[in-house]
């Protein structure tokens, strides 16, 4: 009980994050390119009420991933649909990547600030380390999140990604596999070596450019955390 309450503090706050303001950007880049259905049903919101799947946040504890509601999109109302539908999808992935990489620079100047500035066993330094490890986790979990959603099988964003750059013979079939995307993404994870040799792969690649010198405690907490 102790471990999971552990868990909970340093991962509930940045997973939350991550996965609320990638739906919350999905939402509002629609809505700037002519739709508006995100933001008629208040899903333009950080607050994670409206955006939370109990099973999407407990995924976060177990297997270091998670999900929120999907933000309703009626790509029909946009201006021009195949076109915007690439900018509504990399959204998400993008908002996760600007999230990585402002947490990996707030932990660099934390550990900075912690080595030449905070008396060891002072109340700041009491607070210095979960700060630390919630902006670590908030590093793994965003890039994390950027890489697996950039899979290019559609419901996934990069699937519509790349229907919006196919030509539109292909772009049309390759849509016709949505209905079935979740049972490949599933089998792709569960039953194939993606994850050791394509994702993990990039995701130490992104670790390392972003953490720098600060890398082994994105990776060390990443491991204490999944545990």
């Amino acid at each position: 009980m102790e471990n999971f309450l552990f868990k909970l503090s340093v991962m509930l706050v940045p997973g939350m994050l991550a996965i609320v303001c990638h739906e919350v950007s999905h939402g509002f880049i629609a809505w700037r390119f002519g739709d508006p259905t995100a933001r008629m049903l208040g899903r333009l919101t950080l607050n994670p009420f409206k955006h939370v799947d109990i099973v999407g946040t407990l995924m976060i504890f177990f297997i270091g991933i998670g999900w929120a509601k999907p933000v309703p999109v009626t790509f029909e109302n946009l201006r021009n649909p195949k076109r915007d539908m690439i900018w509504v999808a990399a959204a998400g992935p993008v908002t996760n990547l600007l999230l990585a990489t402002v947490s990996a620079f707030l932990l660099r100047g934390l550990v900075v600030i912690d080595d030449s500035a905070v008396a060891p066993g002072s109340p700041l330094a009491m607070l210095v380390e979960p700060v630390a490890l919630m902006l670590a986790f908030s590093v793994y979990i965003n890039l994390l999140l950027a890489i697996f959603n950039m899979i290019p099988v559609p419901p996934l964003d990069g699937g519509r990604v790349l229907v919006g750059l196919l030509p539109h013979r292909q772009a049309a079939a390759w849509a016709r596999i949505e209905p079935y995307g979740m049972v490949i993404i599933i089998v792709l994870v569960f039953f194939t070596n993606i994850f050791s040799y394509v994702i993990s792969p990039v995701l130490n690649v992104g670790v390392h450019v972003l953490a720098g010198p600060q890398s082994n405690i994105v990776l060390g907490v990443t491991r204490l955390m999944m545990r």
